[in-house]
């Protein structure tokens, strides 16, 4: 009896021992996934907040993108701004100083004529116009004061001298230019003027290419003729006066393109005041007046329709057609050999 009793508490044993290992084994699982719960709920909180992070850092970074494009935007606008002050600020200067040396011009003339006036009255043969009381009492209602200075009032200009024949008037009187628009013409510049470029290819510029530019900017070395004319469409064309006390130290290199006393672009023995230079890095070629004078008339008519090109004349239509054409005739009469002199 005491052997099967053994046994059978010995098998109890072994079984409560087993069921209280898989008690055990229950509760440690249970430890490790509720372990294993905090930490993952712990590591989602985390996520989220490095979520935040990010999107809080990204709308940063979105906000400073877009200060910074709006930034870049107002100081391109700022300079452009301040580029078209400029250039408007130059043209008005460039208009002043026209209109400056035009009244220089004229009283230059009014001198010139004060000046002969008083040269061509002599004790033997006095100057009517200055003295009037030399004229005789019908002669002198012919003549008007108009402001300290004697004036004619008649056509001819003529003064009765004693032998009875007219003097010739110092001053001729200039007839009033009257002018009409030729519809040809004005017609193709309307049709350049809706989209204004430096394209030869417009019926308006090769026309003034074929008649006006290319005879004006035809020189004897035709060469450095096509590389003047580039050099004025492209704008990279400099002319700078010439100091009379550094001429004769000119180098040998310098007369090649000319000399102070040959012009480097019609080859012929001419006082150079001036030198040209093509672009920034060319050489300086010496010019005669006459040379000045037709490449400066080309320069000032395209600087006009560049003008014209970037918006800053304000003038209509039939305005800026007069221009043109009044630049035309300056490139002509420069092609022909006239041109003025610096006086003093």
């Amino acid at each position: 009896q005491a052997g099967p009793t053994s046994g059978r508490g010995h098998g109890q044993l072994s079984r409560l021992r087993s069921s209280s290992l898989e008690i055990k084994e229950k509760e440690i699982r249970e430890k490790g996934s509720e372990i294993l719960r905090e930490q993952l709920d712990a590591a989602k909180k985390e996520l989220k907040l490095k979520d935040k992070e990010c999107e809080r850092l990204s709308q940063v970074r979105n906000q400073l993108e877009q200060e910074l494009e709006e930034l870049t935007a107002s100081l391109f606008e700022e300079a452009h701004k301040m580029v078209r002050e400029a250039n408007v600020k130059q043209a008005a200067a460039e208009k002043q100083l026209k209109e400056a040396q035009g009244k220089i011009d004229v009283l230059q003339a009014e001198v010139t004529a004060l000046k002969t006036l008083v040269l061509t009255s002599t004790p033997s043969s006095p100057n009517r116009q200055l003295h009037p009381q030399l004229q005789s009492s019908g002669t002198r209602g012919a003549y008007k004061h108009v402001g300290g200075h004697v004036r004619n009032k008649s056509a001819s200009g003529g003064f009765p001298t004693s032998s009875g024949k007219p003097e010739p008037s110092p001053v001729s009187v200039q007839p009033k230019e009257d002018r009409e628009i030729d519809s040809v013409l004005f017609a193709e510049f309307l049709m350049w003027k809706e989209h204004p470029s430096l394209d030869r290819s417009s019926a308006f510029l090769s026309r003034i290419y074929s008649e006006e530019i290319g005879p004006c900017l035809s020189f004897t070395r035709s060469e450095l003729s096509q590389l003047v004319q580039s050099a004025v469409e492209s704008n990279s064309l400099t002319i700078e006066p010439v100091a009379m006390s550094a001429l004769p130290m000119v180098k040998a290199s310098a007369i090649e393109c000319g000399g102070p006393k040959k012009c480097a672009l019609s080859g012929m023995s001419r006082l150079c005041r001036h030198r040209i230079k093509l672009g920034d890095k060319g050489s300086y070629y010496y010019i005669s007046p006459s040379s000045r004078a037709r490449i400066t008339a080309v320069c000032n008519f395209f600087t006009y329709i560049r003008y014209i090109q970037q918006g800053l004349v304000r003038h209509d239509a039939e305005q800026m057609f007069w221009e043109v054409m009044r630049l035309r005739r300056e490139m002509t009469v420069a092609k022909l050999g006239f041109y003025l002199t610096d006086q003093g």
